[in-house]
């Protein structure tokens, strides 16, 4: 075993050309044997603020760091670059902990379950909301199913689904509950609109004119609403503010709304998240390895589950159909988004023990109904 302790948390700039030929040893001195590197507090080149790479980094196979998590290691690089994650507080009295400011809080699904509360004896559909999902353009219906269904998933009532006319039937006859209504433009939008408590648009929603008619007629009304993929593209073009809504980006879509770049969204998430939901209000959820949740009011939430086999097609629009879920059924945009995150990469995890290759979206599905029936099962 490799032992780094090269370099500390205080770095700022990139390795010098020295020190990058050490890491660069350490990193080829184990040959792939795991366990091969052991990084103490953070991995050598590893930012400790934002998890970038500040030019070259110890990819080590665990890190154990020390007195306090760093919100590095948690998104971004970090997860790749420090391996399993141990934490020692060297036996720091409390007191010191309770008098140093907290810079972001690290997430998991146990501190959002109870927040969805048991549900009544006398419970009927239309206790749990009503999610209306926008999308399927041509040739991306799967996209609109995906978010519908996993909005049905996590226990929303009743699941409408607002597509092209060509794909209704289809996406109806593969899941007969979701309620597919075939919609040519705002017209025949508004009366869907008039009976959902929550919107959700974007999934394969696309950037033509049916797509821009779908998100004008969203925005002139008044429900919270769940804006995905396509929808931020479309948004990115003529910005607007409101805090009736949750922002799905992953980094490109970030890139867009903030006319930057991926690579500069990479470099600092937290800032990144903080940007966007400042820029357009509402929540911003920033995707991706170390999911951040940005509230405007709260310090940012930062969700280290999730594993890489969730780099696939359509995770992305099971999130929007989860977070979408959980809003129609009473939580606030802060916690919809926080336990939404949460439930999606735990899901993923527990997909995940059959292997993290060709894991699919749609695998997601029946984890996501055991967790958040958690409390019913541990209650029988």
């Amino acid at each position: 075993m490799v032992v780094d302790g090269l370099l500390g948390t205080g770095l700022t700039g990139d390795v010098k050309p020295g020190w990058r030929a050490a890491i660069d040893a350490i990193n080829n001195a184990t040959h792939g044997q795991r366990p091969g590197i052991l990084a103490l507090d953070i991995p050598s080149g590893l930012q400790t603020d934002t998890g970038a790479v500040l030019g070259s980094a110890v990819r080590a196979d665990v890190t154990v760091t020390f007195i306090g998590m760093k919100q590095g290691l948690l998104t971004g690089a970090g997860p790749a670059q420090c391996g399993d994650l141990v934490f020692s507080d060297l036996q720091v009295p409390y007191q010191i902990y309770s008098s140093v400011p907290v810079a972001s809080q690290r997430i998991q699904l146990d501190d959002f379950i109870h927040s969805l509360p048991m549900r009544p004896r006398d419970a009927h559909k239309g206790y749990f909301g009503h999610v209306l999902v926008i999308g399927g353009n041509l040739g991306m219906s799967g996209a609109v199913r995906m978010a519908a269904e996993s909005a049905a998933r996590v226990g929303s009532g009743l699941v409408s689904v607002a597509t092209r006319p060509e794909h209704a039937a289809f996406i109806n006859a593969g899941c007969p509950e979701l309620m597919c209504h075939a919609v040519r433009g705002k017209r025949d939008l508004s009366p869907l609109l008039a009976k959902a408590s929550v919107v959700a648009i974007g999934p394969g929603l696309g950037q033509d004119a049916w797509a821009k008619d779908m998100l004008t007629g969203v925005l002139d009304g008044s429900v919270p609403l769940v804006i995905d993929a396509d929808a931020l593209n479309l948004m990115a073009q003529e910005p607007t503010y409101s805090d009736r809504w949750i922002l799905t980006p992953h980094p490109g879509e970030a890139a867009r709304l903030l006319a930057s770049t991926a690579s500069q969204i990479q470099a600092d998430r937290f800032t990144a998240a903080n940007e966007v939901q400042a820029c357009y209000g509402g929540v911003c959820v920033l995707k991706g390895a170390g999911t951040i949740v940005a509230t405007g009011k709260d310090i940012p939430a930062v969700c280290a589950a999730g594993n890489p086999g969730m780099a696939s097609g359509g995770m992305g629009d099971v999130l929007t159909g989860v977070i979408a879920g959980l809003l129609a059924q009473g939580l606030t945009l802060s916690d919809a988004a926080q336990l939404g995150v949460c439930l999606h990469a735990t899901a993923a995890d527990h997909a995940a023990a059959k292997g993290e290759r060709g894991m699919m979206a749609s695998d997601l599905l029946p984890y996501l109904r055991d967790l958040v029936n958690w409390q019913q099962l541990q209650r029988d």
